[in-house]
Protein backbone atom coordinates (compact mmCIF):
# COMPACT_ATOMS: atom_id res chain seq x y z
CA UNK A 1 0.00 0.00 0.00
CA UNK A 2 0.87 3.64 -1.06
CA UNK A 3 0.36 6.42 2.12
CA UNK A 4 1.02 10.33 1.53
CA UNK A 5 1.51 11.70 4.42
CA UNK A 6 1.47 15.36 4.67
CA UNK A 7 3.28 17.23 7.41
CA UNK A 8 2.12 21.06 7.50
CA UNK A 9 4.58 24.15 8.06
CA UNK A 10 6.36 26.68 6.80
CA UNK A 11 9.87 26.85 5.09
CA UNK A 12 12.47 29.32 6.09
CA UNK A 13 15.04 29.23 8.96
CA UNK A 14 12.56 31.41 11.12
CA UNK A 15 10.43 29.00 11.07
CA UNK A 16 12.23 25.95 12.20
CA UNK A 17 11.56 24.13 15.39
CA UNK A 18 8.34 26.62 16.08
CA UNK A 19 5.07 25.53 17.16
CA UNK A 20 3.45 26.20 13.67
CA UNK A 21 5.86 23.73 12.14
CA UNK A 22 5.49 20.85 14.40
CA UNK A 23 3.80 19.29 10.85
CA UNK A 24 7.29 19.04 9.21
CA UNK A 25 9.65 17.87 12.39
CA UNK A 26 6.79 14.89 12.43
CA UNK A 27 7.12 14.14 9.17
CA UNK A 28 11.06 14.23 9.74
CA UNK A 29 11.13 12.34 12.40
CA UNK A 30 9.44 9.29 10.50
CA UNK A 31 11.71 9.64 7.72
CA UNK A 32 14.68 9.42 9.44
CA UNK A 33 13.54 6.49 11.62
CA UNK A 34 13.23 4.56 8.03
CA UNK A 35 16.44 5.66 6.53
CA UNK A 36 14.80 8.24 4.00
CA UNK A 37 16.31 11.65 3.00
CA UNK A 38 14.21 14.26 0.94
CA UNK A 39 14.66 15.96 -2.20
CA UNK A 40 13.19 19.33 -3.30
CA UNK A 41 10.33 18.37 -6.06
CA UNK A 42 7.45 20.14 -6.79
CA UNK A 43 5.73 22.58 -4.41
CA UNK A 44 8.01 20.20 -1.68
CA UNK A 45 10.53 18.21 -0.16
CA UNK A 46 9.46 14.76 -0.80
CA UNK A 47 10.64 11.81 0.57
CA UNK A 48 10.02 7.73 0.04
CA UNK A 49 10.51 5.56 2.43
CA UNK A 50 9.08 1.63 2.75
CA UNK A 51 8.36 0.39 6.40
CA UNK A 52 6.49 -3.12 6.92
CA UNK A 53 5.76 -3.25 3.28
CA UNK A 54 4.25 0.17 2.97
CA UNK A 55 5.31 3.20 1.10
CA UNK A 56 5.34 6.33 2.62
CA UNK A 57 5.36 9.24 0.02
CA UNK A 58 5.75 12.16 2.67
CA UNK A 59 5.76 15.38 2.08
CA UNK A 60 6.80 18.92 3.58
CA UNK A 61 5.06 21.97 0.97
CA UNK A 62 7.20 24.63 0.06
CA UNK A 63 3.95 26.81 -0.58
CA UNK A 64 3.56 28.24 2.93
CA UNK A 65 1.20 27.00 5.67
CA UNK A 66 -1.70 28.91 3.86
CA UNK A 67 -1.00 27.20 0.33
CA UNK A 68 -0.72 23.54 1.09
CA UNK A 69 -3.48 22.30 -0.37
CA UNK A 70 -1.53 22.82 -3.68
CA UNK A 71 0.79 20.59 -2.70
CA UNK A 72 -1.05 17.70 -1.57
CA UNK A 73 -3.09 17.90 -4.39
CA UNK A 74 -0.24 17.67 -6.42
CA UNK A 75 1.54 14.48 -4.97
CA UNK A 76 -1.73 12.87 -4.46
CA UNK A 77 -2.89 13.10 -7.90
CA UNK A 78 0.68 12.25 -9.48
CA UNK A 79 1.33 9.54 -6.82
CA UNK A 80 -2.27 8.28 -7.28
CA UNK A 81 -3.17 7.87 -3.73
CA UNK A 82 -6.72 7.99 -2.76
CA UNK A 83 -7.87 10.09 -0.21
CA UNK A 84 -8.80 7.31 2.51
CA UNK A 85 -4.65 7.09 2.20
CA UNK A 86 -3.73 10.42 2.94
CA UNK A 87 -2.98 11.87 6.24
CA UNK A 88 -2.39 15.21 6.92
CA UNK A 89 0.16 16.27 10.22
CA UNK A 90 -0.66 19.76 12.09
CA UNK A 91 -0.60 21.74 14.74
CA UNK A 92 -3.44 22.14 16.70
CA UNK A 93 -3.96 25.12 19.70
CA UNK A 94 -7.08 23.22 20.84
CA UNK A 95 -5.26 20.22 22.61
CA UNK A 96 -2.95 20.81 25.23
CA UNK A 97 0.90 19.57 24.75
CA UNK A 98 1.49 16.39 24.87
CA UNK A 99 -1.73 15.10 23.08
CA UNK A 100 -2.36 14.02 19.63
CA UNK A 101 -5.86 13.42 18.06
CA UNK A 102 -6.31 11.52 14.53
CA UNK A 103 -9.52 12.45 13.16
CA UNK A 104 -11.34 10.59 10.04
CA UNK A 105 -12.43 14.20 8.78
CA UNK A 106 -14.25 17.10 10.22
CA UNK A 107 -13.69 20.91 10.80
CA UNK A 108 -10.73 22.68 9.76
CA UNK A 109 -11.05 24.63 12.96
CA UNK A 110 -9.93 27.85 11.51
CA UNK A 111 -6.44 26.20 10.37
CA UNK A 112 -5.99 27.92 7.48
CA UNK A 113 -3.87 24.87 6.02
CA UNK A 114 -6.25 22.77 6.37
CA UNK A 115 -8.97 25.18 4.25
CA UNK A 116 -6.64 25.52 1.49
CA UNK A 117 -6.50 21.71 1.23
CA UNK A 118 -10.56 21.74 1.54
CA UNK A 119 -10.98 23.97 -0.82
CA UNK A 120 -8.48 22.37 -3.06
CA UNK A 121 -9.62 18.87 -2.97
CA UNK A 122 -13.47 19.95 -2.44
CA UNK A 123 -13.79 17.97 0.98
CA UNK A 124 -12.98 17.81 4.80
CA UNK A 125 -13.60 13.75 4.64
CA UNK A 126 -9.51 12.95 4.83
CA UNK A 127 -7.61 12.03 7.65
CA UNK A 128 -5.46 14.30 10.29
CA UNK A 129 -3.37 13.88 13.07
CA UNK A 130 -3.35 16.91 15.05
CA UNK A 131 -0.46 17.57 16.88
CA UNK A 132 -1.28 19.36 20.75
CA UNK A 133 0.81 22.58 21.16
CA UNK A 134 -0.92 24.37 23.33
CA UNK A 135 -2.66 27.85 24.27
CA UNK A 136 -0.78 29.40 27.15
CA UNK A 137 -0.46 32.90 25.51
CA UNK A 138 -2.28 36.03 26.74
CA UNK A 139 -5.36 37.43 24.71
CA UNK A 140 -4.22 39.04 21.04
CA UNK A 141 -1.10 37.05 21.25
CA UNK A 142 -1.83 33.92 19.56
CA UNK A 143 0.15 34.31 16.27
CA UNK A 144 3.39 34.98 18.78
CA UNK A 145 2.75 32.03 20.39
CA UNK A 146 2.01 29.95 17.18
CA UNK A 147 4.85 31.07 15.07
CA UNK A 148 7.43 31.03 18.75
CA UNK A 149 9.82 28.31 19.18
CA UNK A 150 9.16 25.75 22.15
CA UNK A 151 10.06 26.80 25.82
CA UNK A 152 13.04 24.33 27.27
CA UNK A 153 11.09 23.06 29.64
CA UNK A 154 8.40 21.70 26.75
CA UNK A 155 11.35 19.96 24.77
CA UNK A 156 11.09 16.76 25.94
CA UNK A 157 7.08 16.25 26.04
CA UNK A 158 8.03 17.48 22.04
CA UNK A 159 9.83 14.60 21.72
CA UNK A 160 7.81 12.53 23.14
CA UNK A 161 4.87 13.27 21.03
CA UNK A 162 7.00 13.10 17.87
CA UNK A 163 8.03 9.60 18.38
CA UNK A 164 4.08 8.88 19.43
CA UNK A 165 2.94 10.83 16.38
CA UNK A 166 5.28 8.79 14.18
CA UNK A 167 3.73 5.11 15.90
CA UNK A 168 0.08 6.79 15.17
CA UNK A 169 0.98 7.06 11.53
CA UNK A 170 2.40 3.61 11.27
CA UNK A 171 -0.79 2.03 13.04
CA UNK A 172 -2.79 3.74 10.40
CA UNK A 173 -1.13 2.71 7.94
CA UNK A 174 -1.18 -1.52 8.95
CA UNK A 175 -4.82 -1.17 11.10
CA UNK A 176 -6.42 1.60 9.89
CA UNK A 177 -7.97 4.91 10.95
CA UNK A 178 -10.23 3.33 13.36
CA UNK A 179 -8.29 1.36 15.36
CA UNK A 180 -5.59 4.04 15.08
CA UNK A 181 -7.98 6.43 16.91
CA UNK A 182 -8.95 3.83 19.30
CA UNK A 183 -5.01 3.38 20.43
CA UNK A 184 -4.07 6.68 20.39
CA UNK A 185 -6.43 9.16 21.22
CA UNK A 186 -6.48 9.37 24.66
Amino acid sequence: MKFLIAGLGNIGMEYDATRHNIGFEVADMLVIKNGGSYSLDRHAYKAEVKWKGNTFVVIKPTTFMNLSGKAVKYWMDKEKIPIENMLVVVDELALPLGTIRLRASGSNAGHNGLKNIELLLATDKYQRLRFGIGSDFPKGRQIEFVLGKWKPSEIPMVKDMLLKSVEAIECFATQGIGKAMTFFNK
